[in-house]
């Protein structure tokens, strides 16, 4: 690879908005987003208190930031249900789950390779 291609190469990270690696990482560089997805992956639709007892160290304010985050995402569905009291649940949308086996895979390498 001669220094042109370098150069061309490289530029693609170097814009902030559209740098598709910055922005997915951004979404991604806490432990909430993530653990959060697995949740929902592993049990369809889930309340707002069972992902906080399953994620016992997030604080209920952070844990209602990331599900509006990755709401807004697309990633994460939100249901109000027009009960008394009123019931919420969440879900993976389509978007989400085409992500997860990319997250499994990235959870499957820590796994083999984290303590190693």
């Amino acid at each position: 690879m001669n220094k042109l291609e370098l150069k061309e190469n490289l530029q693609k990270y170097s814009c902030i908005e559209a740098c598709p690696v910055r922005n997915v990482i951004s979404r991604f560089s806490t432990k909430w987003s993530i653990l959060i997805l697995c949740v929902l992956a592993e049990n369809e639709t889930t309340r707002f208190n069972a992902i906080g007892r399953a994620i016992p160290d997030i604080s209920p304010k952070v844990l209602a930031a990331t599900l509006k985050t990755l709401e807004e995402d697309k990633l994460v569905k939100r249901e109000l249900f027009t009960e008394i009291p009123p019931r919420v649940e969440y879900s993976l949308t389509e978007k989400g789950r085409s992500l997860m086996p990319h997250i499994s895979g990235l959870i499957n390498w820590a796994l083999e390779n984290w303590n190693k």
